[in-house]
Order: C-alpha cells, then sequence, then structure tokens
C-alpha cells in the first residue's frame, strides 16, 4: 500500500490475513436471546414500541454518543476538497441539500472500528429513517439494544433458505418506497484500525441500482493521539476523522451487472482517494 504524503497510518497490533478479507476478526460472546431471522421476523416493524425505541436511539443516545466520541476520539469531519474540519453537522447538512436526495440514499464506508457506524451515522446528522442491514448473530451479543435502536435489520442466514431472503428483500422494497436512507459497509467484516480498504460486496451497489438511490461514500480516517488527547483515549488507538465524497448515481439505462460493478469500482476508488490512499493492497472486489 502506498499512501499520500501526510495521511497517518496507525500500527499494526493485529496480524490481518492476507489472503481472505472477509474473516471476521471481532469474536463477540452471543448471549442474548433474539427470534429467529426467517421468513416470520418482522423486518418492517411499525409498532409504537419500536417506532419510539429507533427515534430515542437517533434524537438522543446517537447525538449523545456522537459527543462521546469528538472527546474520546477527536471525530471530526469535512466534505472533500475543503480545507478546514467540522464538529457540528449543520455544514454537511447543507452541502447534502445541493444534491436530489429526495428519494434518499444509501451511505457506504469503510468497516474499521468499533463505533465507526455512529461515526458516519452523526457526521451527516441521520435520521429515524434510516436502516442498515447487519450480520445476524451480532443481535445476539451485548450490542442488541444498540444495533436496533441505529434501524438495524438483520440479514437471515443461509438457513432461512429462500423464503427468509424475500422476506428481507420485500422489506427494504417497502423502506425505499418510503424514502429511507439506507447505510452499509461493503467490506462486511471490521478489522479494526486496518488502513488499506478491503473488496468490496455487491450488495449495496444491487441496492443503488435496484433503488436508482445514490451512492454517498464516507471514508473513515485516522491520525496520531497527541497531546491532551493522550489522556482521553487508549493510546493504542487514534484519533478518527471523517471525509465524505460527492453523491454517485446510478444509471438504470444500462445493464444491471455492468452498472452494479462500475459503482462498486467507482465508490471503491473514490473511498480510497478520500483516504490518502494511493495505491490499495487489495483489488475492489474478489
Amino acid at each position: 500500500m502506498k499512501v499520500t504524503a501526510g495521511t497517518y497510518v496507525p500500527p499494526v497490533v493485529t496480524d490481518f490475513p492476507e489472503d481472505d478479507p472477509y474473516v471476521g476478526l471481532y469474536k463477540p460472546v452471543y448471549d442474548r436471546d433474539f427470534p429467529a431471522v426467517d421468513a416470520t421476523y418482522p423486518y418492517v416493524d411499525d409498532s409504537w414500541r419500536n417506532r419510539l425505541r429507533i427515534a430515542f436511539g437517533y434524537h438522543f443516545v446517537l447525538r449523545l454518543l456522537g459527543w462521546v466520541l469528538r472527546l474520546r476520539y477527536g471525530l471530526r469531519w469535512r466534505v472533500e476538497g475543503e480545507k478546514g474540519w467540522h464538529r457540528s453537522s449543520c455544514s454537511i447538512r447543507r452541502w447534502l441539500k445541493q444534491f436530489d436526495l429526495g428519494h434518499g440514499a444509501i451511505t457506504v464506508a469503510n468497516h474499521c472500528y468499533r463505533h465507526d457506524c455512529a461515526s458516519v451515522l452523526t457526521t451527516f446528522h441521520a435520521s429515524p429513517n434510516t436502516r442498515i442491514p447487519m450480520f445476524a448473530p451480532n443481535f445476539r451479543t451485548k450490542d442488541q439494544f444498540y444495533l436496533q435502536i441505529v434501524g438495524g435489520i438483520p440479514i437471515p442466514e443461509a438457513e432461512a433458505g429462500l423464503s427468509g431472503m424475500k422476506a428481507f428483500n420485500a422489506a427494504f422494497d417497502e423502506f425505499n418506497r418510503r424514502g429511507y436512507w439506507f447505510h452499509i459497509f461493503p467490506e462486511a467484516r471490521r478489522w479494526d484500525w486496518y488502513k488499506p480498504l478491503r473488496p468490496f460486496r455487491k450488495g449495496a451497489f444491487t441496492m443503488a441500482y435496484k433503488y436508482n438511490k445514490p451512492i454517498i461514500p464516507f471514508a473513515v480516517t485516522y491520525r496520531p493521539r497527541t497531546g491532551i488527547w493522550r489522556l482521553l483515549g487508549p493510546q493504542n488507538e487514534p484519533l478518527t476523522q471523517v471525509v465524505i465524497g460527492a453523491p454517485i448515481y446510478p444509471d438504470t439505462t444500462q445493464p444491471r451487472a455492468a452498472e452494479t460493478q462500475r459503482l462498486l469500482e467507482e465508490t471503491h476508488q473514490t473511498i480510497c482517494r478520500l483516504a490518502g490512499i494511493e495505491h490499495n493492497s487489495w483489488p475492489s472486489s474478489l
């Protein structure tokens, strides 16, 4: 991997696999009860309890977590091309208003630390009308409550069969009809503080084509923990920042397979650029 001058690469503290970018390095404890994620699961849950839970998550928990991330990780953000950094999402929202995003969009980012999802969601002040496809077993961990309040939707596992995926896809058809935003980590698995961008899976880009939603690329990048920040967090964890690129629109007049691949490759290249990576050590897809 080759990076631009001034780009910080955290010291490697884990032996990352060199042959399989989709290996799960995070080893959670599955000790919570959760309903079977199959055709019977309520992917679209319009109950007052769920609506209240997600509203609480976005209007209170995420705002509070955003301040914690600013304090512990020095979280800040900017749009590509800007020189200054922001800690308020107001400027990002003003920037987004210039684009045609009335029917929602799909935000994508590299999956590189425990709170990267919260970092992205707080950056552009996401609304409760956001849904996030997530690895189903993680809903049986200590993070269950958090995953639910941010609008996490478990992806059916293989044993759920075609009926499970059909119900999952029908739910996202409905979310799209309502104009919801989606957030997806196309690297699939989290590798903490990893700098290279791993190959993307096609799910986010298939959705972008199917629903004619633009992709908004986010790059979570790092800077060294210096000064007072050394007192506010673990020394082996860098400070974080988010760089946002302009929306990438699908061309639905083109064949689906070719356009999906084009969206994947352009988004991968864009996030590499946003992250200051000149030569990446992985291909865009496998």
